[in-house]
């Protein structure tokens, strides 16, 4: 029973939690208004506004599915706006049942300010917030649109966004067993690749220069799902070190993000050359590299592991 109880109490402060933030947001974006961003359209007005003009004549039935509004509801909006002039409908060629709707030229004036104060608003809401901060409400936001939205199968859908930040605490024991777990389980690399991660963050920690290194986590979702280190090899030379994606976060440009962020602190920190280690086995790292612009300068042969494998040299200049 205590158990039970537990459970349910947690269920009921999510849904409560989730209310409170719907509560907040529904006040924050002022859709509570009896008209909408103090023009003379309420929300759902605005909404089917918006639908017209992004839309090219879509018909009633496709705005109702759109919206998810009952049809007399719209049908009476519809009416409002013809009255007023804003939209025309023409039969449908394909169905005689149906009309293609259509903003005005006066429907068209209308919405224009509309648009504009929506636009203005929510960019002055992201602007009060650093750059940092603004990618971290944008992908809380895509997490809440990808979790309880419904399934899409748009071919072009956005990729999942995510930010780049400096590691949190704790972070880089996590860069450590990441490639440990995910090296051991895709390339069969045993313990001593977990000392030697471990060997190589603590140094990097030991010897930290903000002017010359810096270290990168990839956030997605709240949580860290990949990460890069741009670190001292000598005055001229930078090096690139522990480049990781987490398997979930793969096919979306991070790597390719993270690899760039660091030749471009690299060259603005003033180093002249860029080098890095990596294996033959890892193809999808080099290829990153390669688009990058480094090529293979050196390859021997190691077990140091407890497998076969072909280390790497690859370079590039800055």
């Amino acid at each position: 029973m205590p158990a039970i109880a537990t459970a349910a109490r947690e269920s009921e402060d999510r849904v409560a939690a989730m209310r409170r933030f719907s509560r907040f947001y529904t006040r924050r974006l002022g859709v509570l208004q009896d008209r909408f961003l103090d023009s003379p359209f309420s929300l759902a007005e605005a909404r089917v506004l918006y639908e017209l003009a992004q839309r090219d004549r879509p018909t009633a039935t496709e705005v109702c599915a759109s919206l998810d509004l009952d049809p007399g509801y719209l049908s009476r909006i519809l009416r409002g706006f013809a009255e007023r002039g804003l939209v025309t409908k023409t039969p449908a060629p394909e169905d005689r049942r149906q009309s293609r709707l259509a903003l005005t030229a006066k429907g068209r004036k209308a919405f224009a300010p509309l648009e504009r104060r929506s636009h203005d608003d929510v960019a002055a809401m992201l602007g009060a917030l650093p750059d940092a901060d603004q990618q971290r409400v944008l992908a809380a936001m895509g997490t809440i649109e990808r979790l309880i939205g419904e399934p899409t199968r748009e071919v072009n859908a956005a990729p999942p966004a995510y930010v780049l930040r400096p590691p949190h605490t704790g972070e880089m024991g996590w860069v450590v067993a990441r490639h440990a777990a995910l090296y051991a389980r895709e390339h069969g690399w045993g313990l001593r690749f977990e000392g030697l991660c471990a060997e190589i963050v603590a140094q990097m920690i030991a010897s930290h220069d903000p002017a010359r290194d810096r270290h990168w986590i990839a956030e997605m979702d709240g949580e860290p799902v990949g990460s890069v280190f741009c670190v001292k090899e000598t005055d001229e030379v930078a090096k690139l070190r522990l480049l990781l994606v987490e398997p979930k976060a793969r096919g979306h440009g991070i790597g390719s993000r993270l690899v760039n962020e660091c030749i471009a602190f690299a060259r603005a920190a003033g180093y002249r050359k860029m080098t890095l280690w990596t294996h033959s086995v890892l193809v999808a790292a080099r290829r990153i590299y390669q688009a990058a612009g480094f090529a293979l300068v050196a390859q021997w042969e190691h077990a140091d592991w407890g497998v076969p494998v072909v280390g790497e040299t690859w370079e590039r200049e800055l």
